[in-house]
């Protein structure tokens, strides 16, 4: 009597599998949300059986923030030191700024979060699972950054925790607001507010790189 071989979770096919689920997923919590997107809905998309997407992902919360983790994984290219070294600190904070503000000025994701806000109010482990995998993840990597460059540049941050939280609350500003209640605005006066977050930025911690130095 023949023995099967145990199955290997890494392997190529499962990996597929996988990413298969998580596009279906991310797909169905953007267009309909947490409560409305179902497990059978995403499998048949994916291609899998709903044991599949369980063997994967536990839960159907599991999955949920699986999805986010993976979304925003687009964004961590764009606090990467590496492969940056002929851009300056300027340059590379405009960068994140326009990249930030762009990604999560994305019609779906405008919608998404509406959906995801009114959905904490009947279960808040919806919203903590999301800011966990989302939001914060995103805070971790430009606090990360932020800290990596602060030395070779002259910075002088005590919290680059505060700080992350400051540039991009100013990147985004008023136009945030806008944004939520249909009136986005317009490219250049994103622009502009990203330059004047980098500049007040600059200012506020130092460095060789001074706010009237423009690139």
């Amino acid at each position: 009597m023949s023995i099967a071989p145990k199955k290997n979770p890494g392997r190529p096919a499962d990996l597929a599998k996988r990413e298969a689920i998580l596009v279906a997923a991310t797909q169905a919590f953007f267009e309909y949300g947490y409560g409305a997107a179902a497990i059978e809905q995403i499998a048949a998309a994916a291609g899998v059986s709903k044991v599949t997407v369980y063997n994967h992902f536990s839960d159907k919360q599991g999955l949920f923030a699986a999805a986010i983790e993976r979304e925003c994984e687009r964004m961590r290219g764009h606090f990467a030191i590496e492969g940056q070294s002929g851009a300056s600190l300027r340059d590379h904070l405009r960068h994140i700024g326009m990249a930030m503000v762009a990604f999560l000025s994305r019609p779906e994701m405008v919608q998404f979060e509406r959906r995801i806000a009114a959905e904490t109010e009947r279960n808040p482990e919806i919203g903590r699972a999301f800011l966990d995998a989302g939001p914060r993840r995103m805070k971790a990597a430009l606090t990360a950054f932020l800290t990596a460059v602060a030395d070779s540049d002259g910075l002088s941050i005590e919290n680059p925790g505060l700080a992350a939280e400051q540039f991009a609350a100013m990147c985004k500003g008023f136009g945030d607001v806008e944004l939520r209640f249909g009136a986005p605005p317009t490219r250049e006066a994103t622009r502009q507010r990203v330059e004047a977050a980098v500049d007040t930025l600059l200012r506020a911690y130092g460095g060789n790189c001074s706010a009237d130095a423009r690139g």
